[in-house]
């Protein structure tokens, strides 16, 4: 089932951060019904550099066709602020869809642009994101490819002119809305009062962030029909690599932290290196193989 179809069913969406075809492999086989590819954590783990706007498009759409080739399970892709202007947008719309992306995500903010819970960010113009928007509506050869229009207004501007934005992102042709780091619960609960039922809204779940952390369920009550969970992943992989680093480093040996991670047959079998093998075998050339066993003998 598409993206797209989930969200008409009424159903809703816990999407889990994800980077690379690894992860997507582990979040698909946890049962989840979207991934979240995260442009922080691409910038996390591929650079090693916080989410300020250094990941380029190309490095994106290289890790949608790798994820895309190693998972079915829909992809929403965080394609920042389209790298550019409304033609650069168009050119990233084309070039996502194209490696895999069901979702993509845009915000409003300047370039370069910063993690949404980061402080001292701005935006651009309303005019020019519903520019930014239908150029990307425009872009897209489906219609299930779907087009997010996030604002992050909010901390410069108040809520009240960031859900005008989303209203105005709306009527540009935005099919999923997505007001960035709510303070409270309190402003969780505006936002989807004022803006449920014009389109299908996400909540990001940072922890740490700005946002206090809810649960999918009391989210969905709010009216939040997505949840993401763009960087939890890269923050407990983070922590487990640092503990398990300084343990190696102490005991000179794996063996105290061998109850914290996956053996050599344990990995090979979570990432299908046996039906790989197998799969590979029914290619091989039968004769070939009689002859060189013929010869061993």
């Amino acid at each position: 089932m598409t993206l797209s179809q989930v969200l008409k069913s009424g159903g809703n969406v816990v999407a889990p951060g994800v980077f690379d075809a690894l992860t997507a492999s582990i979040a698909e086989s946890a049962g989840f019904k979207a991934l979240y590819l995260s442009g922080a954590a691409i910038a996390y783990t591929h650079l090693g550099r916080p989410d300020i706007g250094l990941v380029s498009m190309a490095e994106v759409a290289d890790r949608i066709a790798m994820i895309a080739d190693r998972v079915s399970t829909p992809i929403i892709v965080d394609a920042d602020t389209g790298y550019g202007n409304a033609l650069n947008v168009q050119r990233t719309v084309r070039l996502f869809e194209k490696m895999g992306a069901q979702a993509i995500q845009l915000e409003d903010q300047t370039t370069p642009k910063r993690c949404g819970h980061l402080n001292d960010k701005s935006v651009i113009s309303a005019g020019e994101m519903v520019g930014k928007i239908r150029a990307a509506v425009d872009a897209r050869r489906s219609e299930d490819t779907l087009i997010i229009a996030r604002t992050d207004a909010l901390q410069m501007e108040g809520i009240e002119r960031a859900m005008e934005r989303a209203n105005l992102y709306a009527e540009a042709g935005a099919d999923i809305l997505f007001v960035e780091a709510p303070k409270s619960g309190d402003q969780l609960g505006s936002i989807a009062g004022a803006l449920k039922g014009v389109k299908p809204l996400v909540a990001n779940m940072v922890e740490g962030g700005t946002t206090p952390i809810h649960n999918a369920a009391e989210l969905g009550e709010l009216g939040f029909q997505i949840v993401i969970f763009p960087g939890g992943v890269v923050r407990a992989m983070a922590r487990t690599a640092t503990e398990y680093y300084q343990s190696l480093a102490e005991n000179g040996s794996n063996a105290p932290f061998a109850g914290r991670m996956f053996d050599f047959n344990g990995l090979n079998a979570l990432i299908g290196t046996p039906q790989m093998l197998e799969l590979g075998a029914t290619y091989e050339d039968k004769n070939d193989t009689k002859d060189r066993d013929e010869d061993a003998a």
